[in-house]
């Protein structure tokens, strides 16, 4: 009679060591910290350890240091890290990754975690025949791109960035930080236009030019001249030492693409991560699920965390479902959050919208609630009331009947104490307060503490000053 032997440990290849790629990693060595079911093999194209890829316009404006945003490398006798090699053919009949070294790497399950490339948009002078940035063309995508920034970033010298978007207006902030007269050019009519309204991106502008920014919204590049600056369809030329452009990405599908698998504006996956292909499976960026979250590290964390449980064994069934995004603009000395629907029309019998303008103060609220609930948020300036908001979005729970007074920061009545506590603190990595409470209770007593022990603040690094609200409230509580 037959009988079934046990075999070794599947293998798994990752192509890809950003920030998705090596948290999915991570999340295997903790589901299976042996190694005893799979064998994962990380695959990454630039020559250094991941890092974290959001807080690149924190390095750009020195508030952080390269080896600051570096990422834990994983750990454990299954997982194996190659950096500065290139996937260059998938074989998806034979199962064979190849790598520009020669080298061939078999696989049982792969995950594709190629992120995304900027965009050049074509105008004269902005991209070189090549395809990549023209003479004095800078993007931000990675650490090389950074050094390059910085290097260039000299005080005093007029530099322009075309986009103004969140990475747009966060490499403004960066470069002004550093001495630089800063341009932002956006074809929109307004700056942010997917994330906020108008009167908030007018408000926002404000913000900008009292640090030195010049913002020049409904306006669209004609040409780029190194060494004179970038040319604008009224006419007018932005005087710029160099060009960044910020003008958006696209999923780097190249690899999927030649092997045959689904591409549609990203490897088109299910809420399995699975591709056309049913052994390979794409997360992050470079995904294309239907209920969204390319662009945001949650949910490419979320992602991540799915397909270790389902290829680990350990939760077969698991499924992503979709993303709720929260925006957060990471620009020194501006609080902005914004989430859900900001474009809800006012008076809409469907919709109860309700608005603060304080130009002169340089803040706007705006807070839209359907059905008792909070479905959407635009807050520049008001950091309590966006924690409070957010928690009430995550969680679905009714809005207290002062909407206004919410709006102002004012607590939740006692009947929502129990809900703002179990909503999340850090989005990115489904932290909560009561989490944060706990690692407190077991000796964290800073920031850095409670990010090595929940992970809490180590994604987009727009829930440090909720940490530490709860790390301070932690202070204050009476003992016993």
């Amino acid at each position: 009679m037959n009988t079934l032997q046990s075999t070794s440990p599947r293998r798994i290849v990752v192509v890809g060591n950003g920030m998705v790629g090596a948290r999915f990693a991570q999340e295997v060595a903790r589901l299976d910290p042996s190694g005893e079911h799979v064998r994962v093999s990380v695959v990454g194209a630039e020559p250094h350890a991941a890092y974290n890829r959001v807080l690149l316009s924190g390095v750009l404006a020195g508030d952080h240091t390269a080896e600051r945003i570096r990422l834990p490398v994983p750990d454990g006798p299954g997982i194996t890290v190659r950096t500065g090699t290139t996937a260059t053919d998938l074989d998806t009949r034979r199962r064979v990754l190849t790598l520009d070294d020669g080298s061939r790497l078999p696989y049982d399950e792969l995950v594709l975690a190629t992120g995304a490339r900027a965009v050049l948009p074509p105008v004269p002078g902005v991209r070189a025949s090549e395809g990549g940035p023209g003479e004095g063309v800078g993007v931000l995508r990675d650490l090389e791109d950074c050094r390059r920034l910085i290097a260039v970033a000299r005080p005093g010298a007029p530099m322009v960035v075309l986009g103004g978007g969140v990475l747009g207006l966060e490499i403004a902030r960066g470069l002004v930080g550093r001495g630089v007269r800063v341009s932002v050019v956006e074809a929109s009519p307004w700056i942010m236009r997917r994330q906020i309204d108008r009167a908030a991106a007018d408000i926002l502008a404000d913000r900008y030019a009292a640090l030195g920014v010049t913002v020049h919204s409904g306006r669209t590049a004609v040409r780029w001249t190194p060494g004179s600056g970038l040319e604008l369809d009224d006419g007018r030329v932005l005087p710029g030492d160099a060009l960044v452009v910020a003008a958006g990405v696209r999923a780097d599908t190249d690899l999927a693409a030649s092997a045959g698998i689904e591409v549609d504006h990203g490897v088109v996956v299910d809420d399995r991560m699975a591709t056309s292909d049913p052994r390979v499976h794409a997360i992050g960026d470079c995904a294309r699920h239907p209920g969204g979250g390319a662009g945001l590290v949650q949910p490419g964390w979320e992602q991540a965390a799915v397909l270790a449980e389902r290829l680990t064994g350990t939760a077969p069934h698991a499924t992503y479902t979709g993303a709720r995004p929260l925006t957060r603009l990471k620009a020194e000395g501006i609080e902005l959050t914004a989430f859900g629907r900001v474009h809800e029309e006012e008076g809409s019998p469907s919709a109860e919208t309700v608005t603060i303008s304080d130009p002169y103060g340089g803040r706007y609220a705006k807070l839209t609630v359907r059905e008792e609930k909070v479905v959407g948020a635009v807050l520049l300036g008001f950091p309590e009331a966006a924690a409070t908001l957010a928690g009430l979005y995550d969680t679905g729970d009714p809005v207290p009947s002062d909407r206004l007074a919410l709006l102002q920061g004012a607590p939740l009545p006692a009947s929502g104490l129990q809900e703002a506590r179990d909503a999340p603190v850090c989005r990115c990595n489904a932290v909560g307060r009561i989490e944060i409470e706990q690692a407190w209770l077991d000796g964290a007593r800073t920031r850095e503490d409670i990010a090595e022990r929940t992970r809490a603040t180590t994604g987009c690094g727009g829930c440090v000053r909720e940490v530490r609200a709860v790390l301070e409230g932690m202070r204050s509580a009476p003992a016993g």
